[in-house]
């Protein structure tokens, strides 16, 4: 299964701007970019996969281009989905990419 390699590129320039260092990892059928071995975002075909905090879910997933990641035909906890129209923008991009962030760092306490 093909990624959108054009926004794997798009995902790296913008973790060259946070003060974490990131890595990648091929998964998902794509490659997912993680904090201390801790999944963040990774491109899945066209969408953006993120991973986000448990109290969080509710208010993401009602926001528009956003659904749960039903990666094996039922959603997986604290995964979405956003469409490429959720992430048309760099700034768009590091805020879903922040959201990420947010849930691997919750994962090492």
């Amino acid at each position: 299964m093909a990624y959108d390699e054009e926004l794997a590129k798009r995902i790296r320039s913008s973790a060259s701007l946070f003060p974490e260092e990131f890595t990648e990892k091929k998964m998902f059928g794509g490659v997912a970019f993680l904090y201390q071995g801790k999944m963040t975002v990774g491109p899945v075909k066209n969408d953006l996969m993120v991973r986000v905090i448990h109290s969080k879910m509710e208010k993401v997933l009602q926001q528009e281009f956003v659904r749960p990641m039903d990666f094996t035909g039922k959603p997986m906890k604290e995964f979405i989905f956003v469409s490429p129209e959720g992430f048309k923008t760099e700034e768009q991009l590091h805020q879903w990419m922040e959201l990420g962030l947010e849930h691997a760092k919750s994962k090492l306490k």
